[in-house]
């Protein structure tokens, strides 16, 4: 049986549903012998518990972060690798992008409040990696917005609407937030000794209006290894994107190692689960040998 690996999964640590543990039960109801936990900005799913309780369940894991930056013309995602969780630097420089998002926090919650929603901004703050993800979901599942969300949307909005109305560049609710380039998020990377790969290239075609040339200058200013090119893309509308050989020829013809992740955040039967079950994946065991070799070595 071909093993099944799966690098970019999220927990509730960051903006994902389940905690550490529920996400490697997960793993193991998938058949997953490989996980990467990449986490927006944190590393605190990492715990001795955690690589105790995935070697019980047969998973060995390959410790990641996915660091948010902002680029030339979009947000974007950089992912690290094999990084060394004991190293201070890298964790004390995690910390203050953890700070940032709680400054944006508090800035976003006093627009919002003033818009005439409600915010639980006690609950929101205790949340260490805080994302847009949370604060929406927090307004629009709040019964006592319901009113002021239907005057606005009509009707009860998801909370990727939520953000897209209220929240990003351009919208009554922005706020812009201090973040790091991808460049500082390469060379944070690599001070924790990790591989940096761009995450989700497809994305930034998508959302941002991205052509292969834009990506590959980011690619070569933050020097890159890699690309997550073995990725399924959901569009705003929920319709699925399968570029997977379009980015593996961008990687090969740029001489960039490729990865593979769902970007799990919770079961909806929309995105991809943990593992790409059912997906149109192509990877032989000779193909997720060597990338696993590459990421560890």
């Amino acid at each position: 049986m071909e093993k099944i690996i799966d690098l970019h999964v999220h927990t509730n640590c960051s903006d994902g549903k389940l905690s550490p543990k529920e996400v490697i039960d997960l793993a193991y109801k998938n058949k997953v012998s490989v996980l990467a936990i990449a986490d927006h900005d944190t590393i605190d799913a990492y715990t001795d518990d955690l690589f105790f309780y995935a070697k019980e369940k047969g998973i060995k894991i390959i410790p990641a972060v996915e660091i948010s930056t902002k680029g030339k013309k979009c947000g974007m995602h950089i992912l690290g690798y094999n990084i060394n969780l004991n190293d201070y630097q890298f964790c004390e420089q995690l910390k203050k992008l953890r700070n940032i998002r709680h400054d944006y926090l508090k800035e976003v919650s006093e627009k919002l409040i003033s818009l005439g929603y409600i915010v639980n901004y006690d609950e929101l703050s205790l949340i260490e990696a805080v994302t847009k993800a949370h604060i929406a979901l927090n307004i629009v599942s709040n019964k006592n917005n319901e009113n002021k969300l239907i005057e606005v949307f009509g009707h009860i909005p998801d909370k990727g609407e939520f953000i897209e109305t209220i929240m990003n560049e351009g919208c009554p609710a922005y706020v812009k937030k201090n973040t790091v380039s991808p460049l500082d998020a390469a060379k944070l990377i690599r001070q924790g000794g990790g591989k940096v790969v761009l995450a989700h290239p497809v994305a930034y075609k998508y959302e941002d209006g991205l052509n292969e040339d834009d990506i590959l200058k980011v690619i070569k200013e933050i020097n890159a290894d890699g690309v997550e090119a073995n990725y399924i893309y959901i569009d705003r509308k929920g319709y699925k994107i399968n570029e997977i050989d379009t980015w593996k020829k961008f990687a090969y013809d740029n001489n960039l190692k490729i990865t593979i992740g769902s970007d799990f955040h919770e079961s909806d039967d929309i995105h991809p689960t943990i593992g790409l079950l059912n997906e149109e994946i192509n990877l032989n065991t000779n193909d997720i040998t060597s990338i696993l070799d590459w990421l560890e070595n």
